[in-house]
């Protein structure tokens, strides 16, 4: 019995070490997107862009190892569907990142254009992927939950914040720009970015689910 449990812990324990490694890019990546937004110089936005798309890959491949993992592992530290959902909901996060920075760069977006609230929006979505970090941090021990909890409360109040702001962006956008193109690809910008933070709530509810499971 005692060989047979030293077979599977290693599995267990490669669970946690690749959920920190997901939200260790998330979090990079999203400091990426905050200094991409701010920045005003055309050659270090197209670098951080570049560096944001090599980041986006290497989360794809963060996501595919987790996924090969749990496909190959017999017994799991919690439920497959969980570390299924978890894993993807991420992945989507810094999709959604990758897709913000792109749009920027692909549709044109001068520096006079990013609007204060695109800055704000993008410093949430790195508020949130530090918080995700820290409760991601704690699923190895989830009797102790009090970080768990202030992060998913802390999540959700971020998340609450980004709706006013998108809410109140987009009701700007629409009275104040008569470009109906650049109306729509500002839009699209914004949409992402709450969007963003949409998917790092689902992420924390999927955290503190399995917190409550396994409790």
């Amino acid at each position: 019995m005692a060989n047979l449990l030293s077979f599977f812990i290693p599995k267990e324990r490669k669970f946690f070490e690749m959920f920190q490694s997901a939200t260790n890019n998330l979090v990079e990546i999203s400091k990426l997107l905050v200094e991409l937004v701010k920045s005003t110089s055309a050659d270090e936005r197209k670098n951080l862009r570049n560096e944001i798309e090599r980041m986006e890959h290497v989360g794809d491949g963060i996501t595919h190892d987790i996924l090969k993992q749990l496909s190959k592992s017999f017994i799991t530290p919690f439920d497959r569907e969980d570390i299924h959902s978890l894993t993807v909901i991420i992945d989507d996060i810094v999709d959604y990142i990758n897709g913000v920075a792109s749009r920027i760069i692909i549709y044109k977006i001068e520096p006079n254009d990013i609007t204060p609230e695109i800055i704000k929006l993008a410093e949430l979505i790195l508020k949130c992927s530090e918080e995700l970090q820290i409760a991601v941090g704690q699923l190895h021990n989830l009797k102790h939950i009090e970080k768990i909890n202030e992060a998913y409360v802390r999540i959700n109040s971020i998340e609450n914040h980004a709706d006013d702001i998108f809410d109140m962006a987009i009701g700007q956008l629409f009275e104040e720009e008569k470009d109906p193109i650049k109306l729509i690809k500002m839009k699209e910008i914004y949409a992402t970015l709450e969007t963003a933070t949409d998917k790092a709530e689902d992420a924390a509810d999927i955290i503190k689910s399995i917190q409550v499971k396994n409790a």
